[in-house]
């Protein structure tokens, strides 16, 4: 007898017309250019490969106490990345999943009971199908049409709404059309919630790349008059979508903020499928949508090297940073957290690296030098040498604070040695007499 197989697996699993000539094309060997892809670990993009790997091999990920919310420091990265987004949130408030996708399976199993309806933007992408179709759960499209840009079509967005349906949910911006919901559209779509009843399911996968120069606003922000839930992860914040991790932030009236959180850690709880490494390593790696936005909000390399050579006090600050990034030790500076006792202290390490390359990048290239201080031969060759006699100081010195700590604290002898390490360190820091 055949295996019997759930009514909600019941798809069409026959290729497509499109997949079936694609296939046929790569057997034959014909030359295949897809604009189609959007991988960005297949797109050319240069990552920096020893930061990213670095972030997992942090000794604590060896421990395993599982919090079905997610790590405290992982959701407190979480927490760093919407303060950029001028959205003040707090760990508490914060579950981590793998995905978005598991995601917005969490949140079906809570607020949808069988043939419960979810109201859905459309156009939108069609992976959304699939998982309402194996949560049980119906999509209720409503339209977003153009007129001088993209708008909700509220009039049948409220016609659409039924004693069954639980959520509205939107993408922020909108895949395909890059529609950001504007103030006037939030303030409705919270009022449509607070007055039927709704939760607010918003996707910000793509917060980070708008159309034009105008910064996009987080739903995070601001107040909340309806329970909201706020999606997002690495897969686009950092261009890793192979390094699964991303979140629900729940917002809104705090009795239906905490009874939500607490039956979304029971559900995470069941599954527990964020692992301790990529939890570690988020705060890492969450650093990596700094450069995204900063190259997305840039006007160029041309006009930027103009800078360089036009505008001196642009040139002047130029010039510090390039010094200061000279003077930069991360040997050394590793040589002191490595001293620490606590590894769990290391994380941030990680991230200073990958910023420090970044700046080193940046600055190289609006230089059009092959490496730092090239231009100013003299100050390097004054730099390196007085390097060599700072490198003994700072060795003293780390192995006066493991004295420190290890309960020589009270000696005063300890204690003098501590200040002239201190002194002397700085005295070859200064750029002036």
């Amino acid at each position: 007898m055949p295996a019997h197989f759930a009514r909600r697996t019941d798809w069409d699993l026959t290729a497509s017309e499109t997949a079936r000539a694609l296939e046929e094309a790569r057997s034959s060997g014909q030359a295949i250019c897809n604009l189609t892809v959007s991988n960005p670990t297949i797109c050319g993009f240069q990552y920096n490969e020893a930061g990213i790997l670095a972030a997992l091999s942090e000794p604590a990920a060896f421990d395993y106490e599982p919090d079905p919310r997610g790590l405290l420091k992982a959701r407190k990265a979480v927490c760093g990345y919407y303060a950029s987004h001028s959205a003040r949130l707090k760990p508490e408030q914060l579950i981590l999943t793998t995905s978005t996708s598991e995601a917005y399976s969490f949140l079906f199993r809570l607020l949808c009971n069988p043939d419960d309806e979810v109201l859905i933007a459309q156009p939108s992408y069609p992976l959304f199908d699939f998982l309402a179709q194996i949560c049980d759960v119906h999509l209720v499209p409503y339209p977003l049409f153009y007129d001088h840009g993209w708008h909700i079509d509220f009039a049948t967005l409220r016609r659409q709404i039924t004693p069954r349906s639980r959520a509205i949910a939107l993408v922020h911006p909108n895949n395909p059309t890059g529609h950001f919901a504007k103030a006037a559209e939030r303030a409705q779509l919270e009022q449509l919630c607070v007055e039927h009843n709704l939760a607010l399911i918003v996707d910000e996968v793509f917060l980070d790349y708008s159309l034009d120069d105008q910064e996009p606003q987080s739903f995070a922000t601001g107040d909340h008059p309806a329970l909201t839930f706020v999606l997002s992860g690495l897969s686009k914040i950092s261009g890793l979508p192979q390094m699964k991790a991303a979140w629900i932030a729940a917002l809104g009236p705090e009795r239906e903020v905490d009874s939500a959180l607490d039956r979304l850690e029971i559900i995470a709880d069941t599954y527990l499928s964020m692992n301790v490494p990529i939890q570690h390593a988020l705060p890492a790696w969450l650093g990596l949508g700094t450069a995204l936005r900063a190259a997305r909000e840039a006007h160029g390399l041309q006009t930027r090297q103009q800078m360089v050579e036009d505008w001196p006090f642009f040139a002047s600050l130029v010039n510090t940073i390039e010094m200061a990034l000279f003077k930069t030790d991360l040997g050394v500076a590793w040589r002191y957290v490595e001293a620490r006792t606590d590894p769990a202290q290391r994380g941030p390490f990680a991230v200073m690296e990958q910023e420090h390359a970044r700046a080193v990048a940046s600055l190289l290239e609006l230089t059009k030098e092959a490496r730092l201080l090239e231009h100013r031969p003299l100050l390097r060759r004054t730099l390196e040498v007085r390097d060599d006699y700072l490198r003994p100081m700072h060795l003293l010195q780390i192995e006066l604070l493991a004295r420190s700590r290890a309960g020589g604290g009270d000696d005063p002898a300890l204690r003098r040695a501590l200040l002239i390490t201190v002194n002397g360190i700085a005295a070859g820091l200064r750029n002036t007499g």
